[in-house]
C-alpha cells in the first residue's frame, strides 16, 4: 500500500486525502488545527463552487451539504452609473442583467465543510496529525512517504516554490479584500424568487459581491468587497473589531451600491468570527519543491496556482486540481512519483487552471471597450448574459469571445445580427 502525506486542510488536501483514502492508499493528513477549532474559528473564503467543481465532490460521495446549502442558480452583473451614488433615487445602474447558470453553484462556509471533511477522513481510518509543519517538519517527514503534497498556501512552505515569472505579471495585491457574513439580507426586489450570485462593479473603485452561502448558524449571505489598493474601500486593513468591519461594508454599500445598501438594512453578522480582511498578490509557482535532504515535493492548489478572488474561482480551482492529481496517483500505479512525473501531473492542472488565470488578470485590469460590449450587450440578449456567466464554470470558453476585439465583435454580430 503506497503512503502518501497530505500537507494542509483546505479543499484541496481534504478532497485529495478522502479522494486516496478511498482508493486504498494510506493517508497521512497534517493541519495546523484540530476540526473543532476550525468549526469555532474565523471565516476564511468567499467559497463559490460552480457545477464542474461541485461534481468532483459528488464523484467522492462528499456532498455532504449538498441538500442544505442554498442553490444559487443565476449570476447577476450589476454596474454603477458615473456619479450614482449621487442620484436622488439612488438606483442609478448603468448595466443590470442577471444570466442562468447551466448547473447550480453552491457556497458552504469552509468552517462547516473542512471541519466535517476531517472528521470524516479520522473516522474511515486516515491518520490525522495536528501540527504546523515547517520545512524542517517536512525534511523529516518527506522520506517515509511514497509521495509529499503540500496543499497549504500561506507561510514557510510556500518559500520553496519558486515564481513564476513568465505567468505571474503582477507583483503586487491588485484588490484590498473584506468580507462579512451576515443574516437578515433581504432579496433583490426586481429578483425576488431568485438565488444569484451579484457581481457589482463601480468603475474606478472596486466590486462588491454578494452571495447566498450556508454557515454554520444555517442560510446566510456574503458581502464581500475588493478595492482598488489606495481607493476609496481600501479601508479594512486596520479594523479589528468586527461590528466596525460590517458597519464600514455597509457605508461603503450606502455610498456606491444604494441598491445593494436598500436590502441590508437590518443584517447582523453571522458570528463574532464572521469577518476578514486581507490582500495578496496573484502568483503562479514552480510546482516542485527541493527539502534541505533533497527530497522533492509537489506544491497542490493555492500553492502553485494563487488567483485574486475577483472571478471567485479559488475553491473551484483548488477542487479541480485535487481531481486532476488523484486521476494522476491512481494511474501512475506503483512507478516512483519523480520530478518528472511531478511536472507532469502539475501540467495536466495546468490545461484547466491557465484559462482560470487569463480570466483572474483580465478581470483586474481596467474593461477595454470590446468588454464594456459584451457586458452591455448582455443586457438586451440573454444568451450573451448566459454564457459569460458559465465562464465562471468553465473559464475556457472565454477564449472564444471574450478576450479579443475580433473575436468578441464577431461573436456580438453573429447574436445580435
Amino acid at each position: 500500500m503506497r503512503k502518501i502525506l497530505i500537507v494542509g486542510a483546505g479543499q484541496s488536501g481534504l478532497q485529495l486525502a478522502l479522494g486516496l483514502q478511498s482508493q486504498g492508499y494510506e493517508v497521512t493528513l497534517m493541519s495546523n488545527r484540530t476540526a473543532d477549532e476550525i468549526r469555532s474559528g474565523r471565516v476564511m473564503s468567499t467559497q463559490c463552487m460552480f457545477d464542474t467543481a461541485l461534481q468532483h465532490e459528488r464523484d467522492l460521495q462528499i456532498n455532504f451539504w449538498e441538500s442544505q446549502a442554498p442553490r444559487i442558480e443565476g449570476l447577476g452583473v450589476s454596474v454603477a452609473a458615473p456619479g450614482s451614488h449621487a442620484a436622488p433615487d439612488g438606483s442609478v445602474r448603468a448595466i443590470d442583467w442577471v444570466a442562468k447558470l447551466d448547473g447550480y453553484a453552491q457556497s458552504v462556509d469552509q468552517r462547516v465543510k473542512m471541519a466535517g471533511w476531517m472528521e470524516t477522513f479520522a473516522q474511515r481510518g486516515g491518520q490525522l496529525v495536528i501540527h504546523g509543519a515547517a520545512v524542517s517538519d517536512l525534511d523529516f517527514f518527506a522520506s517515509r512517504y511514497d509521495l509529499t503534497l503540500v496543499t497549504a498556501g500561506k507561510g514557510e512552505l510556500v518559500s520553496m516554490f519558486g515564481r513564476d515569472a513568465a505567468r505571474s505579471p503582477y507583483d503586487t495585491p491588485q484588490r484590498s479584500l473584506a468580507v462579512a457574513y451576515v443574516h437578515g439580507l433581504g432579496p433583490r426586489p426586481e429578483h425576488p424568487d431568485v438565488e444569484a450570485v451579484r457581481c457589482n462593479l463601480v468603475p474606478g473603485v472596486g466590486e462588491l459581491f454578494v452571495m447566498p452561502t450556508l454557515t454554520t448558524s444555517g442560510r446566510a449571505d456574503i458581502l464581500f468587497w475588493e478595492g482598488i489598493p489606495g481607493g476609496p474601500l481600501d479601508v479594512f486593513q486596520d479594523i479589528k473589531d468586527p461590528n466596525e468591519h460590517l458597519a464600514k461594508t455597509l457605508e461603503l454599500m450606502e455610498t456606491f451600491l444604494p441598491w445593494e445598501y436598500a436590502r441590508a438594512t437590518k443584517v447582523e453578522l453571522t458570528d463574532g468570527n464572521g469577518t476578514l480582511a486581507g490582500r495578496y498578490a496573484p502568483t503562479v509557482r514552480k510546482p516542485i519543491g527541493r527539502l534541505p535532504s533533497g527530497g522533492l515535493v509537489l506544491g497542490v492548489a493555492d500553492v502553485v496556482v494563487a488567483n485574486d478572488p475577483i472571478t471567485g474561482q479559488g475553491s473551484n480551482s483548488a477542487s479541480k486540481c485535487a481531481a486532476a492529481y488523484l486521476a494522476s496517483i491512481v494511474e501512475h500505479g506503483d512507478k516512483p512519483f519523480d520530478g518528472d512525473w511531478m511536472q507532469a501531473t502539475f501540467d495536466r492542472y495546468w490545461d484547466t487552471a491557465q484559462h482560470v488565470t487569463k480570466f483572474t488578470n483580465a478581470m483586474l485590469a481596467p474593461p477595454p471597450e470590446h468588454v464594456l460590449n459584451i457586458i452591455g450587450a448582455a443586457g438586451q440578449v440573454q444568451s450573451i448574459a448566459d454564457r459569460f456567466a458559465n465562464g465562471f464554470d468553465d473559464p475556457s470558453d472565454l477564449d472564444n469571445f471574450f478576450y479579443d476585439p475580433d473575436k468578441a465583435n464577431a461573436y456580438l454580430a453573429s447574436v445580435t445580427g
